[in-house]
This record gives structure tokens, sequence and C-alpha cells, in this order.
């Protein structure tokens, strides 16, 4: 019956089962694991924990009889980052799986920082550390995101130094975990939250320092990308020294301890109106130079002979423009008596060709009814009213018809 399956009409016993499940368990074997231990809790001399994974939400619960704990070289405690061997193991009677511990190490920091370079070399490979990519801070944030521990010491420092320096300044923060597995996921959302504000201008990540394993999550791959990829700028204060976590290399600026951060983000009013003070001055005092040094200079070009008695000037023109003037009036009498001896030339010109002149010496013209002038008797047939135009006058007549060449028929009223 033990090695028939199972089907409806012949189920297996539970115990079967369990069994089952505990000879496939047992030739599993050993296998190391790594993680954060999240609880540990001691009884009798075993020790009764579970291990969490580093990345995703995982966890295992183990034991470890007191004969084991007794070997260990090393000691342990919540929050540990640790390589386990374990075995898998099956309480046939309650129906558990729990991991049966073996050996237990912490993870090497030479293994942590082998694994930092190795992230650090293959971020700046793809170019999130290049200066080019840094934005600059705003001269005078009217808004800054901070993102920072619930009632930490960093919170308190950064607004304290913040407002001393510029009272109007304002805050939004965004709170997350800075120590512990939490602390990538909840920084990368609070830095994502504070980046979608339109109002804030520039973010500080802030916490008050701590040792290598505690700062781990500011070089989580995470973190460091959201960072990269926000548009606002970002100013890493996480507070350390020695060991730079990756959050330092892609941040628009690394500031030393939140209070730095806060002095570097925020001017001082005071030293500001200082400054306006000593600009005001010097451009002051510049004016003054240039004003007095064109106050000379026109000083200099009045004190010159040519400008120090101003009437010669005058004087001068004025013999010139009298000069001009008599030089215009004798050249305008001669034009005019040149032209006048011309006009009486055309006029005696004109005259003697002007039918006048053959009128003063006796002759008339005659003019027909239609007013042109006659020049054959038949233009003027009898009754024909004449115009004759004489030297002084005009005189009507009435034609009495041709006569003979000699005259001596002609009659005309």
């Amino acid at each position: 019956m033990t090695d028939a399956p199972a089907t409806r009409e012949h189920p297996w016993p539970v115990a079967l089962l369990s069994g089952k499940l505990k000879d496939y368990l047992d030739r599993l074997g050993t296998v190391w694991v790594e993680g954060e231990i999240t609880q540990w809790g001691v009884s009798g001399g075993n020790v009764y924990g579970k291990l969490k994974d580093l990345e995703v939400d995982a966890t295992i619960s183990f034991t470890m009889w007191s004969s084991v704990r007794a070997r260990l070289s090393e000691q342990f405690k919540q929050g540990d980052h640790a390589i386990l061997l374990v075995k898998p193991s099956w309480w046939v009677k309650g129906g558990t799986l729990s991991m049966q511990v073996y050996d237990m190490k912490h993870v090497g920091l030479g293994d942590l920082l082998e694994r930092l370079e190795r992230l650090r070399a293959q971020l700046a490979a793809e170019g999130l550390f290049d200066a080019s990519r840094k934005h600059r801070l705003p001269f005078l944030p009217a808004v800054v995101g901070l993102v920072t521990g619930r009632d930490s010491d960093a919170e308190q420092d950064v607004l304290r130094n913040a407002r001393l320096r510029w009272p109007a300044v304002e805050f939004r923060t965004a709170y997350a975990s800075v120590q512990g597995d939490r602390t990538a996921p909840e920084v990368v959302a609070a830095i994502r939250r504070l980046d979608a504000d339109p109002e804030v201008e520039v973010i500080i990540v802030a916490r008050g320092g701590g040792d290598f394993q505690n700062l781990l999550g500011f070089s989580d791959e995470r973190v460091v990308r959201a960072a990269a990829a926000a548009s606002t700028p970002i100013v890493s204060a996480i507070g350390h020294e020695a060991d730079r976590p990756l959050l330092d290399e892609v941040a628009d600026l690394r500031a030393s301890t939140p209070t730095d951060a806060a002095k570097r983000v925020v001017p001082d009013v005071a030293e500001e109106l200082v400054r306006v003070g000593q600009a005001r001055a010097r451009l002051g005092m510049r004016l003054a130079t240039i004003l007095g040094r064109e106050i000379d200079r026109i000083g200099h070009l009045r004190a010159r002979p040519a400008l120090a008695d101003a009437a010669w000037i005058v004087d001068r023109r004025s013999e010139e423009l009298t000069r001009w003037v008599a030089r215009g009036s004798e050249l305008i009498e001669r034009c005019v008596e040149k032209q006048t001896a011309r006009v009486g030339e055309l006029r005696g010109h004109l005259r003697a060709l002007s039918p006048q002149a053959t009128l003063d010496r006796g002759y008339a013209i005659v003019q027909g009814p239609d007013g042109h002038v006659l020049r054959n008797p038949d233009g003027a047939p009898e009754g024909a009213g004449l115009t004759l135009t004489l030297a002084e006058g005009v005189l009507g007549a009435v034609s009495t018809g041709p006569v003979g060449r000699d005259g001596a028929d002609s009659d005309a009223e």
C-alpha cells in the first residue's frame, strides 16, 4: 500500500504522506544559504530563528541545537548578515518544516567590499557617475525635499540649520527606513515621490552616520538607479567619511553630514545681505571713480585755450559770414545785370520779328468771319463781316466783294 499511488478510493494516511515528505527532504542533504537574521530566540540553549532574503520578501525558519551553538566561534544577533549551513527537517508529528543549522558564519567584510566594488565598476561603466549627468543646485530653493528616518537626529539637524540660515525655506519630508532590509525599497519610494512633486527643487537624503554594514542600504543598486533617474538634484548626506556608499557617487552633491547638507543647500540670509552690501559698496566706489575721472576730463577740456574764451569762435565765424554774404550779394547783382541785358536783347529780337512792327508801319491784319487771316479776296465775299487789326486798335468792316487788283473800285463799310 505504501508504494501504490493515492486515489480517491484509496487515499494515503496522513502519516504516510508526512513520512514520504520526511524521506524526500532527508535526501536533499545540506546547503549553504545567505540572508539577514530577523529573529533570534534562545530557549533551553537551543536557538529558534528566522532568516530573510536580502532582496525579496522570502523568509525561512531555522533551528540550531545547543551542541551546534556551542561550537560556533562567533556571536550572532538579530539583524546580522550571515550564511548558514542548513538541512531541511520535517517534523512528522506536527507537520512543520524547519531548517536544521549545522554551521553559521558572518558574511565577511571582504566579501561585501568585493561585491560593492563589482557593482561600483558596473555602474561607472554605464556612466551613472559621470560629472556631465549631475544637476546644478538652485541658489535659493523655496521647497526642499528630505528623505530620512522618522524622528531622527539627522532630520532635526537639517531642519534646524536650514531654518537658522533662511527662515522662509519650506521642507517636504518623506520618511524611510535608513537601516536594514527595508532601507532600499523605502528610500527608492521616497525619492520617487519627492521627485514627482513639481514644487520640490532639491532632495536631501540624510542619515546620521553608522558602520559599514548599516550603510549598505545606500549602496543598493535600486537606490543608486533611482537617484540617477531623478530629474530633481539629489544631495547625499549619509554622515560618514571613511566608507562612501554608492549613493555618494551618483548624487549631484555629496555632503559630509546632514548639517553640512543644510548649509550647502540653503544660503545664509545674513551672509547674503552682507554680500549684497559689499557689492553695492563696490559698485558705488566704482561709479564714483568713473564720475570723478570724467569730471576731471571735462575740466581739462574746458581749460584749453580753445574753450577758455568762446567768443573768438563767434567772432571768427561772424567775419567769415560777412565775407560770404558780401560775396553772395556781388554775385547775385552780376547775375541780375547779365540776365537783364540778355532779356533786353531778346525783347529787341522779339519785337523785330513781331507783327506789331508791321502794323506800326501802317499795315492791317484782316480776319474773316471764322477768325482766319485773309490772304485772298475770295475769302471775303460780299457782305461778309471782317475784323481789321491796326497798330493801335481793332475795326469792324463789311466786305463789298473783290475789286480790281489796283484797288480802284474797292470799298468797304
